[in-house]
């Protein structure tokens, strides 16, 4: 790359002493042209638009590959340490709310579509279908918790995915993990590159809808969270995540399917 830097920087340096001697000699009324003025002018342009459209392109790259994961490996293990006081108050409270672990493992869909476990606090009874996305089930809030709604509804049972983060399974920010058998959102995302990063605790889908989205939308937003990937991106999704937490925009318990099945049933009201 530097040798690459090096060869157009002794090519510019190179046309403009043969544009100074142009100059000197236009004085004798030789090579006087303005084009000749514009078309070195343009060539330091395209030349500097070059090199800073490399160096964001190596920026990026250097993100992507190494310092993403460097911040996902700090991150991870300050919010291990400084939340140990909330894990405990979150295991206390399933342990009294119903019977059965505090934690949920699943197999999701991880970079390069590997399989591996998710971890998340226990938000339904142990008597739930196991490996069906919440919005496949028939009635959803048959099998929550009473614990498990306010730890879903705040994003809390999110927070054992830490440890999947600190190991190397997730990112902090990144398209959240698909079921192992969400067949039509991995295909829909493969069209986009979506399945060749890291999932993440949060992203670019989940601050602009989550839970409301559809299949073909959700994978849209992925995809375009893969090409303007960058430590800016992350940020927006970091405080925007926040942000929609608070609010608790976009959290509908059985998904899309609960959505739809709302709106027939005031279609049949009004009908």
């Amino acid at each position: 790359m530097r040798s690459f830097y090096s060869t157009i920087l002794r090519n510019v340096v190179k046309r403009l002493n043969n544009f100074y001697i142009w100059v000197c000699l236009g004085r004798h009324g030789r090579y006087n042209d303005l084009k000749i003025i514009r078309s070195y002018v343009g060539l330091i342009y395209r030349t500097l638009e070059n090199y800073q459209e490399n160096m964001e392109r190596n920026t990026c790259i250097m993100y992507r590959n190494k310092i993403k994961r460097v911040i996902a490996i700090v991150m991870s293990l300050c919010g291990i340490i400084c939340l140990s006081w909330l894990y405990l108050l979150v295991v206390v409270a399933i342990k009294i709310d119903s019977p059965g672990p505090v934690f949920f493992k699943q197999r999701r869909v991880g970079i390069h579509k590997k399989h591996f476990r998710i971890l998340k606090f226990r938000t339904m009874r142990i008597d739930t279908p196991h490996d069906i996305p919440t919005h496949m089930l028939e009635n959803p809030d048959l099998y929550i918790t009473k614990v498990g709604y306010f730890l879903r509804k705040t994003s809390l049972d999110e927070l054992p995915q830490l440890f999947n983060i600190l190991v190397g399974d997730m990112a902090v920010i990144g398209p959240r993990p698909a079921l192992w058998n969400q067949f039509d959102l991995i295909a829909e995302r493969d069209k986009y590159g979506a399945n060749d990063v890291r999932p993440g605790l949060t992203g670019w889908a989940q601050i602009h809808g989550r839970d409301e989205l559809e299949i073909d939308e959700k994978a849209k937003l992925d995809g375009y969270y893969v090409q303007h990937m960058s430590f800016l991106m992350d940020v927006r999704c970091f405080f925007g995540t926040i942000s929609s937490v608070i609010r608790s925009e976009g959290v509908v318990e059985g998904g899309i399917r609960t959505i739809h099945a709302k709106e027939k049933k005031d279609d049949k009201k009004w009908s």
